[in-house]
């Protein structure tokens, strides 16, 4: 059989520091995964398995590195983690797969069967792509040369889950080591011969291109010469997958995702499905002040597919976006993502409450806490000049609503990366609404 490495995901950043993960409960995630995977290891040690602990003093990037040095064919890498929601009610594992891999899929659900079978009391949240999480993609998932997979083993932030991670600390970790057991055999008896690997079509938006792909690791990889051909500079691209195979340098295609490039899998032609977004300017996604793109019923169907009940309270939300992003020179696409991440497609908890029509998490003058508008248009407008704010130094159309407005240094991030840090300390920030904005995107039939 192949070797196994376990990762309890924090501990290291890339400055050195300790990460302690989520924190909730008088405890933190590091420590708990740390705890969890201390058992994990032996338990597999003890089935005859080889196994390799991640040394918890690395960061993700360190992490990846280190498994990608030592990997072989036929082994496998798995991380654990017990993320925060902002509802305490929010409960249940999840194992999150590389996106459009389905046999990863497969690979999850086994893995989270067993783990439910050990604790039938911890919800199964099912297994998941990880375009499904808010930065639109995990490092682990793609970026790690083996199969893998990041297991969620519930919300530390959730009494119910807390416990059964605290207390039933060994039957969870059994549940993990009956998974990743049956997976790493089912691995082990599938897998590509060294250095040969099947060959797969490509389709680029609709047409068949003129030379093949690879798989690896049942991941589909181009031919550099199509990335180049897209227009797209792999240079800028941190951590990319890149593998020499008789004579050809191939790129993982699910990278081409940080390109405004949709991939998906056709299995009736076993090709490579590439979908440029065309009718979206190049280099403009990303800019704050312009035009939309979307209409209102694909925002409208956008939100509900992501929360049933979303237009409940804010029906007209996707017009009001629409209507005062336009007054302003906004993009209201990159607007109403915005809103999506922040609310949590307007399910809110947290600080702010839905009463406030605060849909930005904007904040009050002289440290008062989180601002409250009268109504869900005014919150809207403000949330629009917000952004204005930072991204132009064009005075407002309408009359001033934003309580910050005149304290940002204007016209500081035209891209929606640049507010990460700014509008948000979160590093990932800016990915993160650009994931979301994809997303949206992909739903619209806009590639």
């Amino acid at each position: 059989m192949g070797r196994i490495f376990v990762s309890a995901g924090h501990g290291g950043t890339e400055g050195g520091r300790n990460d302690p993960g989520a924190i909730a409960g008088g405890t933190t995630e590091a420590q708990q995964m740390i705890l969890l995977r201390d058992v994990i290891v032996p338990e597999l040690r003890s089935r005859g398995l080889e196994v390799f602990s991640v040394p918890d003093t690395l960061s993700l990037r360190e992490s990846i590195g280190w498994i990608n040095a030592r990997g072989k064919s036929g082994d496998v890498a798995i991380e654990i983690h017990a993320d925060a929601a902002p509802n305490p009610d929010v409960r249940g594992a999840t194992a999150f797969y590389i996106s459009g891999n389905n046999e990863r899929k497969k690979h999850g659900d086994l893995v989270l069967l067993s783990l439910i079978r050990r604790l039938p009391q911890l919800p199964s949240r099912g297994s998941r792509p990880d375009t499904a999480t808010g930065v639109g993609r995990l490092g682990f998932c793609r970026d790690i040369s083996l199969p893998s997979l990041l297991l969620e083993v519930g919300f530390i932030t959730s009494p119910e889950d807390r416990s059964l991670i605290i207390n039933r600390r060994r039957d969870m970790a059994l549940g993990i080591v009956d998974g990743i057991e049956a997976w790493s055999r089912e691995i082990s008896g599938t897998k590509t011969p060294t250095n040969r690997y099947a060959s797969i079509g490509i389709l680029i938006n609709k047409q068949t291109y003129g030379e093949q792909g690879i798989l690896i690791n049942n991941n589909a990889f181009i031919p550099i010469d199509l990335v180049d051909r897209l227009g797209i500079e792999l240079s800028q691209v941190n951590q990319l997958r890149l593998v020499d195979y008789q004579g050809v340098v191939y790129v993982k295609a699910a990278e081409l995702r940080e390109f405004t490039i949709t991939v998906g899998w056709d299995n009736d032609t076993r090709s490579v499905v590439l979908s440029s977004i065309t009718q979206i300017c190049p280099g403009s996604i990303d800019r704050i002040m312009g035009r939309g793109n979307t209409s209102e019923v694909q925002l409208i169907m956008f939100l509900k597919a992501n929360n049933e009940s979303a237009s409940d309270q804010f029906p007209d939300l996707p017009k009001l976006y629409r209507e005062e992003a336009a007054t302003e020179g906004v993009n209201y696409d990159i607007a109403f993502t915005q809103m999506c991440l922040t609310t949590n497609f307007l399910r809110f908890g947290g600080d702010v409450k839905s009463s406030q029509n605060n849909f930005a998490n904007l904040g009050a003058v002289g440290g008062s806490g989180t601002a409250t508008f009268p109504s869900a248009q005014i919150g809207v407008r403000a949330h629009i000049q917000h952004l204005k704010a930072y991204a132009s130094l064009e005075p407002l159309v309408q009359d001033m609503v934003d309580p910050r407005f005149r304290f940002v240094t204007r016209g500081v991030a035209p891209l929606v990366e640049q507010l990460s840090g700014r509008w948000s300390s979160d590093a990932e920030y800016g990915r993160k609404v650009l994931a979301i904005l994809r997303r949206l995107y992909e739903s619209a039939g806009l590639a």
